[in-house]
């Protein structure tokens, strides 16, 4: 058995959706080991017997990734190192292969954090209430020793497969020429983007900080924070190219910038995208979380297809996805799930989408995305409290007499008139309250982010 851990410690590790802590505090090689041996048993337990593990560009990934592997070995189940990935790239080499699979990343977190995402065979997700609560039990009270035969390790390179995968999702053949500037943020992108788009010839790729780096010299590889997106902006701009993207440090995130240098909104992308699937089939399912531009479910509608709303996380956008077969679901921070790709998130195939999108037309992006574009949002505001509840709560009352309704999906969503909205929702892992406010206008978004935080920050 090995070595229990208060539960204090591991709460703080091991989150809703992941795991995560800083390197050589919170997580280092053994308790990595005792993860992987958790997750080996519990996936042995349900006719597993083979592990696919990627990792990221940080300089403590492959450590890591390699004493994952030794837990899982130690638990008799097979381990297969595809070495680095990005996380999509992780998701496409367990439904390819069949198998649970392991990415060791942070993500856009900084340098000194790491983490690990884990799913099932066929990318299926493993969250708290699907795995990570049984292995925090585990971690607390011992992981047992198994008394079998130790599992072997193989070295598989899986990108080309990758690559040519997604390219066989969306037809770019027909495309016109294109000129696009990528910013890799120093993260996965700049190990994905030349496999998948550099072998097009349709395409020009302007390279922006594609040299893998996890101390990420040049910015944080978090494009939903607008001060990481400046570079990129002022690229497209004086390159001339047609269109910008920037993925975040474990490139499963795209965020899309205009030939002006405009950040396009996800819930735009979430749109196109949605309009090209049901336009493949008609009247299918799209999953949209609920803080995502009411313009997603409206288009939907109006397409005749089924606008589904959910919470916020990909545990449940992934669950709801299985549940409905939808054809593919967005969310506000640029996380896009596709029935074909096993159900799992990939930026890259959202960009591929974009890009048949942009080059079957005679028109900027700009001009293409506007007709998707139909209110105005605040984007997410965070808000330190002390009572989230008590916070929220004085919202609610403020707005009582205004309010056509109210809802507690995940946190409280108040509609008001003229398709106006606004949601609350607490952080499960800080003390923060986070607000999304949308409206027909922007004055109008602007008078209600005033008078809600107002109240939120009094």
């Amino acid at each position: 058995m090995t070595v229990a851990r208060s539960a204090e410690f591991v709460n703080a590790v091991i989150k809703a959706y992941d795991v995560r802590g800083v390197v050589g505090e919170q997580i280092d090689a053994q308790f990595v080991r005792d993860v992987g041996a958790s997750f080996a048993r519990l996936m042995r337990d349900e006719g597993a017997s083979r592990v696919v593990i990627g990792h990221d560009m940080r300089e403590s990934s492959p450590e890591l990734a390699a004493a994952f592997a030794d837990g899982v070995l130690a638990q008799g189940l097979d381990v297969t190192h595809i070495g680095l990935a990005s996380t999509d790239q992780l998701y496409f080499a367990s439904g390819h292969l069949g198998c649970p699979g392991a990415m060791f990343t942070a993500s856009h977190n900084p340098a000194r954090y790491n983490g690990i995402k884990l799913c099932r065979a066929n990318a299926l997700p493993v969250g708290q209430d699907t795995g990570l609560g049984a292995i925090k039990d585990e971690l607390v009270t011992g992981v047992l020793e198994f008394d079998g035969p130790r599992g072997s390790a193989t070295e598989v390179d899986l990108l080309a497969d990758y690559a040519k995968f997604l390219r066989g999702l969306v037809d770019l053949d027909s495309i016109r020429p294109l000129t696009i500037a990528v910013d890799a943020g120093n993260g996965m992108g700049g190990h994905t983007v030349p496999e998948v788009l550099g072998t097009l010839p349709q395409v020009t790729v302007i390279p922006l900080y594609f040299e893998l780096d996890g101390w990420f010299p040049n910015h944080e590889a978090n494009p939903l924070d607008p001060k990481n997106l400046v570079d990129l902006q002022q690229l497209v701009r004086s390159s001339g190219a047609d269109i910008g993207l920037a993925f975040d440090g474990d490139a499963d995130r795209c965020f899309v910038v205009d030939e002006n240098g405009e950040p396009v909104s996800p819930s735009a992308i979430t749109a196109l995208v949605a309009e090209r699937e049901l336009a493949k089939e008609p009247g299918a399912t799209i999953i949209h979380n609920l803080i995502t531009s009411r313009a997603v479910p409206e288009l939907v509608h109006e397409l005749g297809g089924t606008p589904v709303r959910t919470r916020v996380g990909h545990s449940f956008i992934k669950q709801q996805m299985a549940a409905t077969g939808a054809v593919f679901g967005g969310e506000h921070s640029a996380h896009y799930y596709f029935r074909d790709f096993w159900g799992a998130d990939s930026g890259m195939l959202a960009a591929l989408h974009v890009l048949a999108a942009l080059g079957e037309k005679d028109r900027p992006i700009s001009e293409l995305m506007s007709s998707y574009e139909t209110y105005a949002a605040s984007g997410e505001i965070n808000s330190t409290v002390a009572d989230a509840k008590a916070r929220t709560l004085a919202v609610v009352e403020a707005f009582e007499d205004r309010a056509k309704s109210v809802d507690r999906l995940d946190g409280v969503t108040v509609q008001l008139a003229d398709n106006a909205w606004f949601n609350l929702r607490a952080s499960n892992t800080e003390p923060l309250l986070r607000l999304n406010v949308e409206a027909r206008s922007q004055e109008e978004v602007d008078a209600l982010v005033t008078e809600i935080l107002t109240i939120v920050r009094s």
